[in-house]
This record gives C-alpha cells, sequence and structure tokens, in this order.
C-alpha cells in the first residue's frame, strides 16, 4: 500500500532536531515514534496525529481533521488531517506541535514498558 512520502519527509523534517525519534512502517503507512512513543505518522495520503485525548472535539471541528477509527471503533487521542487540513507551513506545524507537546505526557505502550 502505498503511502505520501512527500509528507513522511516534511514530518521527518519537522522532528530532525530530536534525538529520539524511531521510524517504523506500520498501518501501511510510516509511523514516527519520539521517546518510545507513538507520535505522528503518515497512512496513505493523510497524516496520523496523536494528540492529548482531551483536545478531540476542539480539533475534530477544524477542516481536513477526522477521527482515526481503522476498525471502525473511533481511537480517543487519534486523529487524521488530510491536505485541506495543513495547506500552510502555519497549519501543518499546529499538528506537529500537538502530536509533540502531548508525547510529553502519554504514556508508552505496555509493550515498551516490558522492555525497561
Amino acid at each position: 500500500m502505498a503511502y505520501n512520502e512527500h509528507l513522511v519527509d516534511k514530518i521527518r523534517e519537522a522532528l530532525v532536531e530530536l534525538t529520539d525519534v524511531e521510524e517504523k512502517h506500520m498501518f501501511g503507512g510510516v509511523c514516527f515514534m519520539v521517546n518510545n512513543k507513538m507520535c505522528v505518522g503518515v497512512v496513505k495520503e493523510e497524516m496520523m496525529c496523536r494528540i492529548n485525548p482531551e483536545l478531540d472535539v476542539i480539533v475534530l471541528e477544524k477542516i481536513g481533521c477526522r477521527p482515526m477509527d481503522f476498525t471502525g471503533k473511533r481511537m480517543k487521542g487519534y486523529v487524521f488531517i488530510n491536505d485541506e487540513g495543513m495547506k500552510t507551513k502555519k497549519e501543518f506545524e499546529y499538528w506537529i506541535n500537538l502530536c509533540l507537546e502531548f508525547n510529553v505526557i502519554a504514556k508508552s505502550s505496555k509493550k515498551n514498558l516490558k522492555k525497561k
């Protein structure tokens, strides 16, 4: 399954200054793990953002944002952003910053906790 490589490059560029970033292929796309926690990624043509679940109601009203629902069930704290939602550099950076802000307080997956 193909994904937007240009968007992957933009995200890679936005995270270049960070020290603990790992790219993983998953969901048929690319996920960027920051501090061993899922942070942001690309699935097909959309950016997948892991954000503070308390912001769901606010961000879902923004143009180009929709809930993430891989299994048909809404995943709180995860949204997809299409091109309409990140036309400008400022809009793109808004989403990246939401992801990075939440990453600081996000919990690691149970799998990552076992590794420690």
